[in-house]
C-alpha cells in the first residue's frame, strides 16, 4: 500500500499538478460576503460518472457568519468571486444554482447532501477551510473528509481519496438529507459560465434553501 501511494504522488507531481495559489485582495472578499438566511449548514457536493457510477470531484459549501464553498483543486472560477486557496466567497443563492449546473451534464451528476448544524460548528468549519491551503489536484475527497474529520461530532468520518466513499460517510451521519442534481447538457460545461448572468433568479432547489 506504501508503494501504491509513492507512485500516486510520483503520478501527480510528474503531471504538474500542484496546488494553484490564488489569493484574492481584502477588499474583493469583504466586497463579496454573502451570509444566507438560512440555518448554519455544511452541503457536501459529490459529482459523480453515470455511466461508471464512479466519484469525480468533492467539494463542500459552508452556511455560517458567511458562506464559502471550499473547492479543492476545483475548475468552477468566475471574475466575480474572489477565491482564496480554494475557498470561494460569494454564494449567494445564483451562485450556488450555477456551481450546481456546472458540474451537473450528460455525464455526471450532483449528490447533494446537506446537514443542519450549530453556529459554533459553521465557524469552526469555516476556520477549517480558510486556513487549509491550496489543494493538489486529484486531493479533492481527501482535503475535505480530513477537513470534516477535524471537526467536533464528525471523528467516524475516515480520510480517504474517494468522493463517493466519502459520502457514503457523510450520508450515515443522522438528519442528514439527500438530493441527487441530473442535467443533460454538453460536456462543454465552461458555457454556464459564460452564460451566466450575475444578477439572474437561482432556480428553485438546493440554491434556494
Amino acid at each position: 500500500m506504501h508503494k501504491l501511494i509513492l507512485a500516486f504522488c510520483a503520478v501527480l507531481a510528474l503531471g504538474g499538478c500542484a496546488a494553484e495559489r490564488v489569493w484574492a485582495p481584502d477588499e474583493a472578499v469583504t466586497r463579496a460576503a454573502y451570509r444566507h438566511d438560512g440555518p448554519p449548514r455544511l452541503t457536501l457536493f459529490t459529482m459523480i460518472n453515470n455511466r461508471t457510477g464512479a466519484g469525480a470531484h468533492t467539494s463542500l459549501m459552508i452556511n455560517g457568519s458567511q458562506r464559502v464553498i471550499f473547492d479543492p483543486a476545483g475548475s468552477f472560477k468566475h471574475e466575480t468571486l474572489p477565491e482564496r486557496h480554494d475557498v470561494v466567497y460569494g454564494i449567494t443563492p445564483q451562485v450556488a444554482d450555477v456551481y450546481t449546473r456546472y458540474h451537473a451534464r450528460k455525464t455526471y451528476h450532483v449528490k447533494v447532501q446537506e446537514l443542519d448544524i450549530s453556529p459554533a460548528l459553521a465557524e469552526a468549519a469555516l476556520r477549517a477551510v480558510m486556513s487549509h491551503g491550496a489543494v493538489p489536484s486529484a486531493m479533492c475527497a481527501r482535503s475535505t473528509s480530513s477537513i470534516l474529520a477535524s471537526l467536533p461530532g464528525f471523528e467516524n468520518i475516515q480520510t480517504t481519496w474517494y468522493p463517493v466513499k466519502l459520502a457514503d460517510q457523510f450520508g450515515r451521519i443522522p438528519g442528514v438529507r439527500e438530493q441527487e442534481l441530473y442535467e443533460y447538457d454538453s460536456d462543454d460545461n465552461s458555457k454556464v459560465l459564460r452564460e451566466w448572468r450575475p444578477d439572474a433568479v437561482a432556480r428553485a432547489g438546493i440554491s434556494a434553501n
